[in-house]
């Protein structure tokens, strides 16, 4: 997933101590409000309304920023407009946002800008794919929204023997230049498959790699799940993804999250609650049904769950 680069990181952690300053212009919010990701009619929480920050809940908006494109989360509704959006995570937070009385209002940054912006207090919290891990908590609180790791594409025709890590012993695999897969790929071939090693072949791209496995030069694409799911989705029946019951969020599935100001752990909290709520009354699986991603879904709505 999405990495941001740290030296900002650093300065927003110093910076943290500071309150987010108010916005103006109240709005209201109640009743039932509809999702953009095609949920069922939300209505407010009055419970998770209420851990909003009074600021915010004035407002009546969340201020949100984010980088597309980034598909599947993040991308824009038509090519040269950079003020509408979609993606899984527009809707999702747009939901979250509704349900705690609240209108997400998204700007497009510079995705090393996500991080300054924050810092400068210009919006409320950030999403776009972004992984959660531990380094990146010194700096901001995370409230998780699903987890991703790695995954396996295969062609589907003809049917695959592929059905896990273990059974790419002795194939010939495509991964992208430099990835993450790359190391894991490499460092499971020399744990566990003996004198039978996984033969890995570096494309530039990731769609180098997919055609690859379209032209039959690799019998499978190993990459993030997240991305191949996608890919699979606009291929019209020509590959599918592997689903391995032991690792159904993929190989070393890291969460991804919605940033907040670590001083902000009451927005957070809120906002965790809220995406509990959706996930409770099944708008959640709903979203993610939209996009394809019920594979990256998880259970419960956590902060900071970071494994690395």
């Amino acid at each position: 997933m999405r990495h941001i680069h740290f030296p900002f990181i650093a300065s927003l952690a110093a910076a943290t101590a500071v309150a987010l300053a108010g916005c103006s212009g109240a709005s209201e919010a109640g009743g039932a409000a509809s999702t953009a990701g095609g949920a069922s009619a939300l209505t407010v929480s009055e419970k998770a309304a209420a851990l909003v920050p009074a600021p915010v809940a004035d407002a009546g908006i969340l201020r949100v920023a984010t980088n597309a494109p980034y598909e599947p989360f993040i991308s824009f509704e038509s090519e040269g407009d950079t003020t509408k959006f979609k993606g899984l995570d527009y809707d999702l937070v747009t939901a979250v946002a509704a349900t705690l009385g609240l209108r997400a209002e998204f700007q497009q940054q510079p995705f090393d800008g996500l991080v300054p912006g924050l810092q400068a207090r210009k919006y409320d919290a950030i999403v776009g794919g972004i992984t959660d891990n531990k380094e990146r908590q010194a700096a901001a609180t995370f409230v998780d929204y699903s987890a991703s790791g790695t995954g396996i594409l295969v062609a589907k025709e003809p049917a695959s023997a592929i059905k896990d890590l273990q059974s790419l012993c002795g194939k010939q695999v495509a991964v992208q230049k430099a990835s993450k897969q790359v190391t894991l790929l490499t460092s499971f071939s020399d744990a566990n498959c003996g004198g039978n090693a996984i033969v890995l072949t570096e494309y530039p791209q990731n769609t180098d790699a997919f055609n690859a496995v379209k032209a039959g030069k690799a019998e499978a694409f190993v990459a993030t799940k997240v991305n191949l799911l996608d890919i699979a989705a606009k291929v019209n029946g020509q590959a599918t993804v592997i689903e391995d019951p032991a690792a159904p969020n993929g190989y070393e599935a890291s969460p991804n999250g919605v940033g907040f100001l670590k001083s902000e752990g009451q927005l957070a909290a809120a906002f965790q609650a809220g995406l509990q709520e959706l996930m409770d009354n099944g708008s959640y699986g709903q979203i993610l049904g939209k996009w394809g991603q019920e594979p990256i879904g998880i259970k419960e709505a956590t902060i900071d769950a970071a494994i690395d």
